[in-house]
């Protein structure tokens, strides 16, 4: 078989595929059109998983055939457009690239190298203890990503690793991943960090199960501690950047600091805007404040300064891709649960767990309920739909009621990177040009596998522990 026709053979298998699943009639309770359409939706992520297809296009081309052929109404299949958190992705993306521009986002990267800076892998605990430190006042991994990108980046950029002249594996590729697998482990760690906590902490009440800030955050920072001190190893073993050692490093970083000089205008323009926009997230959880509202404002002050020019946008493509990609999965993600979807196969695995031991009860619901995030396009909307019920079915089953709701809640967020639309966070790193799509489905897997191991392995014994 030559080169040329391995894509021609996995084209016409791919499409078999499809044409099977969509002549197959709908097993469980699941209806005709939840099923035509997941059968659009799942062939869209296998294209992407064999690198036959860009998210991009399969995405459009998704969307197409799903109104083309009746299964969603155009205004269904174009909600994800008018979508505010999507609008943010975007916005902080386009502010990001500012930071760097203005010369900000390298004095930070500097800084960090200066102090961090004797391997890549030192680098990579960096930026998640960044994180985890910035995380209990930002309610939206989607913000903290437009605040570490820019970081990130500069980073990569300061080592050499640039995606235009081919050099994304030298050290951005690994950077990037690093960072997008410390948003797991930060937006479960606090209570505060991650919107939807509180409301999973909230349904959870109803069932008699109490959470406080303090009890979340006892029971959260083992299993995170040791994920913490594990994933960027891990990473580092299986996604090796091509620089490891950088003993100089350092000294480099010193020099080019100097070199720099004084802050300019530019640089403290672009602090003033970016330490503003971190308050006003900050404050997002306490008082009405729209953190998409934030970032465009931020970026009209930007632009106003000509800090970001009208002719950047001339070169912002990523930013109009994700913008498309990631709202035309989140509409048919959000229209498979409409459809019942994903509560149909719930209530189906739950069928199978009746009679047995509330341990197998409780590994197997954990297990589902992250391997169906494989489905969803929002961590927000996967705790909505099926958190209350996953409880509900643990509690019959006489699982311990605290540990199965605490082990959700981590859950919700341990398993954001199981796909490159697995958490709105994700779209600005894979935007970067540092990592691809499937790159992310094979190492983001590889993180959510490790995180669940460590999770149940360690958090299990330490949640009974501690609730005892």
């Amino acid at each position: 078989m030559t080169l040329s026709s391995k894509p021609l053979f996995s084209t016409l298998g791919l499409v078999l595929f499809a044409l099977t699943l969509f002549f197959t009639p709908p097993p469980l309770e699941i209806t005709p059109k939840a099923w035509s359409l997941f059968t659009i939706f799942i062939t869209a992520i296998v294209s992407i998983l064999l690198n036959l297809l860009p998210i991009i296009t399969a995405s459009i081309l998704a969307m197409t055939v799903a109104v083309f052929s009746g299964v969603m109404d155009p205004k269904e299949a174009y909600a994800g457009f008018s979508e505010s958190f999507i609008l943010l992705i975007v916005a902080a993306f386009l502010v990001s690239h500012a930071v760097h521009t203005s010369g900000l986002g390298k004095r930070l990267s500097l800084h960090i190298i200066r102090h961090f800076g004797h391997s890549t892998l030192g680098l990579g605990y960096s930026l998640i203890a960044t994180d985890m430190l910035i995380a209990p006042a930002f309610p939206s991994n989607t913000a903290r990503s437009g605040v570490l990108y820019p970081i990130a980046y500069g980073l990569a950029y300061d080592c050499g690793s640039k995606v235009a002249d081919g050099t994304a594996r030298r050290a951005g590729a690994y950077l990037m991943m690093t960072s997008m697998a410390g948003l797991t482990l930060s937006s479960g760690l606090w209570l505060t960090a991650m919107a939807v906590n509180p409301i999973g902490v909230h349904i959870a009440q109803t069932m008699g199960v109490e959470i406080t800030f303090f009890s979340w955050l006892l029971a959260s920072i083992l299993p995170t501690a040791v994920a913490f001190i594990t994933l960027p190893y891990v990473l580092y073993r299986i996604f090796s950047p091509e620089l490891t050692a950088t003993p100089h490093a350092p000294k480099m970083a010193v020099d080019a600091l100097s070199t720099m000089g004084s802050r300019t205008r530019n640089e403290w323009i672009t602090a003033g805007v970016f330490v503003g926009m971190l308050i006003l997230w900050s404050l997002s959880g306490v008082f009405p404040i729209d953190k998409t509202a934030v970032a465009f404002g931020g970026l009209a002050i930007l632009m106003l300064f000509r800090i970001f020019k009208v002719e950047d946008f001339k070169h912002q493509g990523e930013a109009l891709s994700t913008l498309i990609w990631f709202a035309i999965l989140f509409a048919m993600s959000t229209q498979l649960g409409q459809l019942g979807f994903m509560e149909a196969i719930a209530h189906h695995a739950s069928g199978y767990l009746v009679g047995m031991p509330w341990g197998e009860v409780y590994l197997l619901l954990t297990l589902i309920y992250v391997l169906i995030h494989y489905f969803f396009v929002s961590q927000s909307a996967h705790l909505i739909a099926l958190f209350g019920l996953f409880l509900t079915v643990a509690i019959h089953a006489g699982v311990p009621k605290e540990l199965m709701a605490m082990m959700l809640l981590f859950a919700t967020n341990f398993n954001a990177m199981i796909t490159p639309q697995g958490s709105s966070a994700n779209a600005i790193y894979l935007s970067s040009g540092y990592l691809t799509a499937r790159e992310i489905y094979l190492y983001g897997g590889a993180v959510t596998a490790l995180n669940f191991a460590i999770f149940v392995l360690i958090g299990t014994p330490w949640i009974l522990f501690i609730t005892r």
